[in-house]
């Protein structure tokens, strides 16, 4: 069996290709080839005493295709940082679906965090009126460097501006940006960063907006806003207002169905359905993808994301 550790498992997923991956795994999701159940969601821990609230969540995440079936466990504890350890934390089992022998284990927080990334890099690529122009990251985190990367690997953007309630934390990613050779600024306010940028991506825990409310300002239609932060009910990115602009006059993709019961922005907005279109639909029958007014993608994440992921690594690792 093959064990790739943190480091590894960033070499064998490089973000274009696994954005490629990602796309073929729509083909075989539309197929019934692939497919995923619901991820199982268990809380664990005991808190920290303070609200009485469990201290965690164990996610489990299996998905199959003809040939692998995979499975991956991640512990999430938001509290982490104050004992010095990362909030995420699991790992991804790899089989043969055909006799169930044990092939891979790769990191769990780094899969995790590049397949979120490369399907958000897609969605850019296909739905982005101007792929090209500046973008504005909100948040300094592990999504935020890895969005940082992709698009600067995936994109032909050179520009991006970074904010974060911590402005120490958006500086060492703007550093992190000179390493990927392209410029990067902090920015004091989302809104001067919107002033100028056709690409977001909001990346962060946050339970309340960190978007402003377009009651105050007219979205563009030139621009592409990422949202991958929120993926409880009780967390929120984006106002509102926002939701429904780009449900009503934009259009809203989504990755999964699960955003119905997941996604705190939409959930708060209080969207109709009947508006969102599955990122299945809006790549494979771009008839449904409508023209017009800011587009907004929504992604809480799917096991099959990580099973492209994993078949990624195992053509990249099968070619070395």
């Amino acid at each position: 069996m093959i064990t790739l550790d943190a480091q590894q498992t960033a070499q064998a997923l490089p973000y274009p290709e696994l954005a490629n991956a990602i796309e073929t795994m729509l083909t075989e999701m539309r197929s019934g080839s692939a497919h995923a159940p619901e991820r199982l969601v268990c809380h664990v821990g005991d808190g920290d005493g303070r609200d009485g609230r469990p201290g965690g969540i164990l996610l489990v995440m299996p998905a199959s295709n003809r040939d692998i079936a995979m499975t991956k466990h991640v512990n999430v504890h938001a509290g982490n940082a104050r004992h010095g350890l990362p909030a995420i934390q699991g790992e991804v089992l790899v089989y043969d679906a055909n006799n169930g022998q044990r092939l891979m284990l790769l990191d769990g927080p780094v899969l995790t965090s590049r397949r979120t990334a490369a399907v958000s890099l897609l969605a850019a690529r296909k739905f982005a009126p101007r792929p090209r122009g500046p973008v504005l990251i909100v948040g300094a985190g592990v999504q935020a460097r890895a969005h940082l990367e992709a698009f600067a690997a995936g994109l032909e953007s050179r520009h991006f501006m970074l904010y974060s309630r911590t402005r120490a934390n958006a500086r060492a990613l703007a550093d992190h940006a000179q390493t990927l050779g392209v410029e990067a600024t902090v920015v004091d306010s989302v809104e001067a960063g919107l002033q100028s940028a056709t690409v977001v991506v909001a990346a962060t825990t946050s339970t309340t907006p960190v978007l402003p409310d377009s009651g105050a300002m007219r979205w563009r239609d030139d621009i592409f806003i990422a949202a991958v932060g929120a993926f409880r009910p009780d967390m929120q990115e984006l106002p509102p207002q926002l939701c429904r602009d780009a449900a009503v006059r934009g259009t809203l993709v989504i990755d999964t169905w699960e955003v119905k019961h997941e996604a705190g922005d939409l959930l708060h907005a209080g969207i109709n359905w009947s508006r969102a279109v599955p990122l299945v639909d809006a790549v494979l029958t771009p008839d449904r993808f409508r023209a017009g007014g800011p587009v907004l993608f929504k992604s809480v994440g799917c096991a099959l994301w990580d099973l492209a992921a994993v078949l990624c690594a195992r053509r990249l690792e099968g070619s070395s």
